[in-house]
């Protein structure tokens, strides 16, 4: 969403040693590592642009007063001091960093040493906005965006953005390889729900889309089934104390997948069916039907695959534009 004031919150979260940041400006993107120089203003926490974040903690800067249009791309220049050996990253960023020795100040040039498809300490931006939806979507990596395009923010979730006009606050906290239950990569959801969803500000309602990689590494399934619906529904009575609308999405396809074996097939068609069929969620976004094929069911449109677990951009698209038809629902307004 667009607004003109914001906040941006840095995190130290999986470090154990102080993190030093020396400085951060935020300025327009413009293309790869340029920036419009005009738009340039350093951040402050506390009145000074110097900060440390203590181990497993983060940090929000002073409000700042910014004209961020809604959609636009926003850049963000961190300048580093001392460092913990665990930096909090966002491994699927889909987005390249840019990495320079030393110091750039917004109207040098900045001198590119490496870069690298992953965000470094950036949590979230929080904007000033009254009265306006935002939806928090959990999810794995086909909601963190693998098989889209680097650099093209073309995820579901900013389809889905561009399609409600930027009018709608839709928070990506998808993490490749993760699960709902345990396993997987970092935080299992069941751990990391309170912090990653319910702890996010502004929130009207929450998307559940997860537990594809639960039903591929499972060993039992009719357990695997139960504990994925007993978790959903946990998920939801957390969201209705707070007030929240909650949607589910089916989980999509696994044939032609590693994942595939008719046991794993039969978890995923049971936990689809409660998600469809058990009035639990204010609405449902079918995925399972937006990306079938329609001869094989059981796997995705081959134009519409990626490696047939993940969607391509095309498969993306379907999935943001069946989304925003749903939160367009007259039940899910304020």
């Amino acid at each position: 969403m667009g607004g003109d004031v914001l906040r941006l919150e840095l995190s130290n979260l999986f470090g154990n040693e102080p993190l030093k940041i020396k400085s951060v400006y935020i300025a327009d993107a413009t293309t790869g590592e340029q920036i419009n120089t005009k738009t340039a203003q350093y951040l402050k926490f506390k009145g000074k642009q110097v900060v440390t974040i203590a181990p497993h903690q983060s940090v929000f800067c002073d409000d700042l007063k910014y004209q961020l249009k809604p959609l636009q791309r926003l850049s963000i220049t961190i300048h580093y001091g001392t460092m913990p050996q665990t930096v909090t990253t966002h491994r699927g960023s889909r987005t390249t960093s840019y990495i320079m020795k030393g110091a750039c100040k917004p109207k040098q040039t900045f001198v590119i040493s490496e870069q690298l498809d992953h965000w470094y300490s950036i949590a979230s931006i929080d904007i000033q906005a009254e009265g306006r939806q935002c939806w928090a979507c959990l999810g794995n990596s086909i909601t963190d965006g693998r098989g889209t395009t680097t650099n093209q923010q073309n995820r579901w979730t900013d389809i889905c953005a561009e399609q409600l006009g930027g009018q709608v606050g839709i928070l990506n906290l998808g993490i490749g390889g993760n699960c709902v239950l345990q396993g997987g990569l970092s935080e299992p959801a069941i751990k990391r729900f309170d912090r990653d969803i319910m702890s996010q500000r502004g929130l009207t309602g929450i998307v559940i889309y997860e537990g594809i990689n639960d039903i591929g590494g499972s060993r039992n399934a009719e357990q695997t089934a139960s504990q994925l619906i007993s978790t959903y529904q946990s998920f939801i009575a957390k969201a209705r104390q707070q007030g929240l609308k909650v949607v589910g999405a089916t989980i999509t396809q696994i044939g032609h997948t590693d994942y595939w074996s008719y046991f794993h097939e039969a978890v995923r068609q049971t936990v689809n069916e409660w998600i469809r069929t058990s009035g639990q969620f204010d609405a449902v976004i079918d995925f399972d039907q937006v990306l079938r094929d329609p001869v094989i069911p059981t796997q995705m449109r081959a134009d519409y695959q990626y490696d047939w677990l993940h969607p391509n951009a095309d498969g993306y698209k379907a999935m943001g534009q069946e989304t925003a038809k749903i939160l367009s629902l007259p039940q899910l307004k304020l």
